[in-house]
């Protein structure tokens, strides 16, 4: 049958997954870094996803493909909730970290994300969420060594990260557009104390610095054995 459905286009797609994330019929996959329209009969051609994209590689087309299949969708998602390792489906919105605190493994944390892309590489410089932010750029490793990093520096905040070392880029320029175009009311930079995160910091000392605003900001370093430094 003729009928609306998306179209991906390779070329102008990030792979920040935010669109596989806003489908909720599961019709998109990521794959090999690219988003991929993976069962046609799974999209039902209202174009969530379409919003979600921050690159604009999304669009709608009129072609040949397969009638949406409602009770497919439903099957699949049942079948991904009752999956025996007790995992959410793969396109759940809530996202559960197991508590480290106490040594206590089994204990679900909710995640304290407020938005997706993440990564300073991939984030659309002038995003809704940043009107009126409480602004926290961190390097990569920051979450993996502090123990209460999503109840501690992620909560109430929109949170951007980067490695200064492994992305091979200079922050400045994108932090300056984020914070030149948009209303953020405080920034807080966390970083290890490992002499290349410095890179990281001294991103956003500049991107303050050129942007003109005066902004409330600080710096908080976390040691290689998880600890904050004063």
């Amino acid at each position: 049958m003729i009928r609306k459905i998306i179209k991906i286009d390779e070329e102008k797609c990030n792979g920040c997954g935010a669109c596989a994330s806003a489908c909720h019929e599961g019709a998109i996959e990521m794959i090999n870094g690219k988003a991929k329209l993976t069962r046609e009969d799974y999209c039902d051609g209202l174009g969530d996803c379409l919003p979600a994209c921050p690159t604009g590689a999304i669009t709608f087309e009129e072609r040949e493909a397969p009638a949406y299949n409602h009770e497919a969708v439903l099957k699949a998602k049942q079948e991904q909730e009752s999956l025996p390792c007790g995992c959410p489906g793969t396109h759940s919105k809530a996202i559960h970290r197991e508590s480290r605190d106490l040594g206590d493994f089994s204990a679900p944390v909710d995640s304290q994300l407020s938005q997706w892309p993440v990564q300073i590489k991939l984030v659309p410089v002038n995003a809704p969420y940043f009107d009126g932010a409480n602004l926290l750029v961190a390097a990569d490793c920051t979450a993996y060594a502090y123990g209460n990093f999503h109840n501690e520096f992620i909560r109430n905040h929109v949170t951007l990260i980067g490695c200064p070392k492994l992305d091979s880029v200079d922050y400045t320029e994108k932090l300056t557009e984020i914070i030149s175009n948009n209303n953020i009311k405080s920034l807080t930079v966390v970083r290890m104390e490992v002499p290349c995160c410095g890179g990281i910091e001294h991103a956003v000392k500049q991107a303050l610095k050129t942007s003109g605003k005066f902004i409330p900001w600080r710096v908080v370093t976390i040691s290689t054995d998880g600890k904050i430094l004063e």
